[in-house]
């Protein structure tokens, strides 16, 4: 069905806030302009969508993105009172407790949609063996300067700060260090100059070693992101990133479920390869959030290969994107308030 077919469908109030509509096989994305609405008003806005659109005959799920334009000062002005001291930036930490389940791209991605809703916002590839990062943001090859015994975040094309150990070594070599001196290099990454930036996502390397541990004690994030894909494997490790992150008294903001679906650029089919509804059963099962799916998609893939975040962008994938962060966003301000 095509955009205009599926905007007959909707009440006039819902199609004057819709900006897209697009059905790939079974799947409605739908993109609506929030501007204005509170946490109420957006939630109430989601439900009708999904209402207006879950009994069209072929369509089997309804994602709805909420958008809202990034000028103006808006939320961007946000209270002090997450940051250390009142004075640094609010931290977030995006773990897994497994490799391979799209962390790094996740982070990326969060950093710039949280950017297109106003926030200041800085990365840190906190990935010190296999940094991806300037890749995903489009600053490899670039270097920080240091001011002050302190390095200067780089700013991506997308308004991210940024900072990884891609950026202090030369592509494609091994590090070979110890925790300890991961744990060093770390802190260096953390400890920069970031100046007015509100949050800075840590994109923290699998597992629950140095690294995860240094950033416990040392920085204590406001709240955590966890990423796995369906599949139980990874929720089993995602399980302990989980358990570390309570251990060290860092809420978690909620689960992403990853590569979750796959549809068939040729066809349209859709096809579960990993399994799904994993994380958001895990989510329940554990008292968290569940923020949302993201497809596993030839176009995000190629797109992070080209250092070219879809969320960025237009279209579903950037919908996808830009409505987890808004939840983090919310969630954030619900603690500072």
């Amino acid at each position: 069905m095509d955009e205009q077919a599926l905007k007959a469908r909707l009440p006039q109030s819902l199609a004057a806030r819709t900006r897209s509509l697009k059905q790939n096989g079974s799947v409605v994305t739908a993109i609506l302009d929030a501007a204005g609405l509170d946490a109420g008003g957006r939630a109430a806005l989601e439900r009708e969508v999904h209402g207006a659109l879950s009994g069209v005959p072929g369509v089997s799920e309804v994602r709805v993105a909420l958008m809202a334009d990034r000028a103006g000062p808006g939320p961007a002005a946000r209270p002090s009172a997450l940051r250390d001291g009142g004075s640094g930036p609010i931290i977030v930490a995006v773990g897994s407790g497994k490799g391979g389940v799209g962390k790094s791209t996740l982070t990326a991605n969060l950093a710039v949609a949280l950017g297109r809703l106003g926030r200041k916002v800085g990365l840190v590839d906190a990935d010190v063996y296999g940094p991806s990062q300037p890749t995903l943001l489009g600053t490899l090859g670039q270097r920080p300067e240091s001011e002050a015994e302190k390095l200067v975040p780089i700013e991506s094309p997308y308004g991210v700060k940024m900072l990884s150990m891609g950026h202090l070594v030369e592509p494609g070599r091994a590090l070979a260090w110890r925790g300890p001196m991961a744990s060093g290099a770390f802190g260096q990454l953390v400890d920069a100059h970031w100046g007015d930036t509100e949050i800075v996502l840590l994109d923290l390397p699998p597992g629950t070693g140095d690294v995860q541990i240094t950033m416990v004690q040392k920085y204590r994030p406001a709240g955590a992101v966890i990423v796995s894909t369906p599949q139980d494997l990874a929720l089993i490790d995602a399980r302990r990133a989980a358990e570390l992150f309570a251990q060290g008294k860092v809420p978690v903001i909620g689960l992403v479920e990853n590569m979750a679906g796959y549809i068939c650029p040729h066809c349209g089919g859709e096809s579960d390869p990993f399994g799904r509804g994993g994380a958001e059963a895990a989510a329940a099962e554990a008292g968290f959030a569940f923020l949302g799916r993201i497809p596993l998609s030839l176009s995000v893939r190629e797109a992070s290969d080209a250092g070219t975040p879809p969320a960025a962008g237009e279209g579903p994938d950037a919908a996808l994107f830009i409505a987890i962060a808004r939840q983090v966003a919310d969630w954030l301000d619900g603690r500072a308030g």
